[in-house]
């Protein structure tokens, strides 16, 4: 799974259906998912919730230039029932709910120690204090702002904006949804002196 939430930082793309138990609604809900999978393949990540499985679609993008059978092996080591590849060169991944919670689990607490290492860092002496939601699509970084804009501790945001796009997308919110706002705040003054929404930004950062 630690492959898959590293590659997932790089391509942020997620589409999301869900089914239902009961029996009158199985007809109606798969040919609803059967248009979504059409109008979306290749996209991105596909997560299926079913009563008692949670199914995840990786495309192929995500293991390019990856040992097929080591990820296959990383999965089933981290509690994924089956693993199928389909002939478009993505993988399917089959798991307990159980295991998709822990995924999650695993994710949210993942972005928690990321921010505790952050606020303390040597590397980001500007920082003071970061506050977050609890979806983690907003942050508030409160910084000494003098030292925050001759620093690259700006760099801070940008982890902060993949950590919190991945817990979202495997949480089930749309890609056209997914957003991380990210608040830049003087500590002395209370002032928000930058703001920064991700995905949206990162075109500007390549440039």
């Amino acid at each position: 799974m630690k492959r898959i939430m590293i590659l997932l930082l790089l391509v942020l793309i997620l589409a999301i259906t869900s089914a239902c138990g009961k029996e009158e609604e199985i007809k109606k809900e798969d040919a609803v998912k059967e248009e979504v999978a059409t109008a979306e393949k290749e996209k991105g990540v596909e997560v299926e919730k079913g009563l008692l499985n949670v199914e995840v679609t990786l495309p192929k993008d995500f293991i390019d230039g990856d040992n097929i059978d080591d990820v296959i092996a990383d999965a089933k080591q981290d509690g994924v029932k089956e693993v199928t590849q389909n002939e478009d060169g993505s993988l399917t991944y089959r798991m307990s709910k159980s295991v998709y919670r822990d995924l999650m689990k695993e994710m949210e607490e993942n972005v928690v120690e990321y921010i505790k290492e952050t606020k303390t860092s040597e590397d980001f002496a500007s920082i003071r204090d970061i506050i977050h939601n609890k979806s983690f699509s907003e942050f508030k970084l409160v910084v000494d702002q003098e030292t925050f804009e001759n620093s690259f501790d700006g760099f801070a945001a940008i982890g902060l904006g993949m950590t919190g796009l991945l817990h979202q997308v495997f949480a089930g919110t749309s890609a056209e949804e997914a957003k991380v706002t990210i608040s830049i705040e003087d500590a002395d003054t209370g002032k928000v002196f930058d703001t920064i929404v991700y995905p949206d930004d990162l075109d500007d950062l390549e440039e």
